[in-house]
């Protein structure tokens, strides 16, 4: 299937992480998804979708083994299921695993389930057409990751490093999120990357589940502790006799204004003598904190660590392949969630996205706030389609209304103004088989 035609045009999404334990089954995406299938079950064109893995979250399935998986798919997504099987009727629909749904390539079974709603399954770790006259090369491209790499391909056994962060945080996540203040725990599949998550549960225990009181009780410190720090300093050199000009001055500055001006004084001496006591504390602190990770490093804990290198073996990899197949010169991958387009030794490498939130970190610029994570959606599909200059790759965007003024609160709207993320999806690109490859912009 799509290698007959040069004249086929291939659509490429990834990264949908459909289903998983209780919150997580909500697909928020679910009508644009909808209206893309749709779109496509009427188009003229000779077309294929690939759904370049991790359609399905099956690793977030922890209370439900095996093919019982696709039998709650099916009946908690009538509607996807059935659109699927109508697009499928006009074009050619190929499904390919990714890391969190590997079981699909551990069970036979699936690819006679998914025939009946004309979904090809294939199951392998990743698989090629030609369009025009080039050849694409699709992978999900988890492989290229050392803690999601599946070593024994189709074993429903196997269990990388990321296996067991979904099943035993990201499903517990789905399980525990409407306890709060705010369903906003089953967010953490936007987490990336990993390592993140701590600073991400700070943040929004400090804007959303921490008592509002005690929230802006502490708003005025922890905004103020850059200049208390400064005071405290003074302050301390005031105390010595070494110099106390600058209190005398700030003094008599605020006297000249009665209550107010003594309100404000009192404020500030209180932040002092916290921020002055938190200084104290914190110098024999990074000395435990240094002698601690010395240690930690001599013995090689973190020798392996959860942050993968994003960019560099998706580039090594994309090269190999274009020095093995001369006619291939497109490389597309999933995985990473960050939709991206650029030129390698023998041509281009281009990610297809997510259609999960994105969370963008804006760290703050004044005090000691927690960063905040923006959200916004980058809905997007590869178009990759024969055209007289060459085979064209393009991002055709999905349209979806902004998350942030409903899951943002008002403090965290006031830090982010005019800080808001780009997302803009990168410009499309010509590939010429004959002809230098031109550069391309990477988000």
């Amino acid at each position: 299937m799509g290698e007959e035609s040069d004249d086929r045009v291939c659509y490429v999404i990834s990264d949908l992480h459909i289903g998983g334990d209780e919150q997580l089954e909500e697909v928020e995406f679910l009508d644009e998804l909808l209206e893309f299938l749709s779109r496509l079950e009427t188009t003229e064109e000779d077309a294929e979708l690939v759904i370049n893995g991790d359609a399905f979250g099956l690793w977030e399935f922890t209370m439900v083994d095996g093919m019982g998986k696709f039998e709650v798919l099916a009946d908690t997504y009538p509607e996807l299921f059935a659109q699927l099987r109508a697009t499928g009727e006009n074009v050619d629909i190929t499904l390919l695993p990714g890391n969190h749904d590997h079981e699909l390539a551990a069970y036979d079974e699936y690819v006679e389930r998914f025939a009946e709603y004309n979904v090809d399954l294939v199951q392998g770790q990743s698989l090629r057409r030609t369009v025009g006259d080039q050849v694409v090369h699709f992978e999900h491209g988890h492989q290229q990751d050392p803690n999601n790499r599946i070593e024994a391909w189709g074993d429903p056994n196997a269990t990388p490093l990321g296996y067991y962060y979904n099943t035993l945080v990201t499903s517990r996540a789905g399980q525990l999120s409407d306890r709060g203040r705010y369903n906003w725990l089953k967010d953490v599949q936007a987490v990336t990357p990993t390592e993140r998550m701590p600073v991400w549960l700070l943040s929004k225990y400090f804007y959303r589940e921490m008592n509002p009181l005690i929230r802006y009780a502490l708003l005025p410190f922890l905004l103020l502790f850059n200049v208390s720090a400064v005071l405290a300093v003074v302050a301390g050199l005031d105390v010595l006799g070494v110099w106390s000009m600058p209190v005398d001055v700030t003094t008599a500055f605020l006297g000249q204004f009665g209550p107010a001006g003594t309100a404000v004084r009192t404020l500030l001496a209180i932040n002092v003598a916290i921020t002055g006591l938190l200084l104290l504390v914190a110098v024999p602190l990074y000395f435990l904190r240094r002698d601690v990770r010395q240690t930690i490093n001599r013995f090689g804990i973190f020798e392996t660590g959860l942050t993968v290198d994003a960019e560099s073996p998706y580039v090594a990899a994309a090269e190999e392949i274009f020095a093995e197949e001369p006619r291939a010169s497109i490389y597309c991958y999933g995985h990473t969630h960050r939709p991206t387009m650029r030129t390698v030794d023998g041509g281009v490498m281009v990610n297809t996205g997510t259609w999960l939130k994105r969370l963008h970190r804006r760290d703050g610029i004044i005090g000691l706030l927690p960063p905040v994570f923006y959200p916004s959606y980058q809905l997007c599909a590869v178009r990759i389609a024969p055209e007289a200059a060459g085979v064209a790759v393009e991002y055709e965007p999905i349209q979806k209304p902004s998350p942030s003024p409903e899951e943002l609160t008002l403090t965290e709207r006031l830090l982010t103004v005019g800080r808001k993320p780009d997302t803009d999806l990168p410009d499309r690109e010509v590939i010429e088989r004959d002809e230098a490859v031109r550069p391309v912009e990477a988000e």
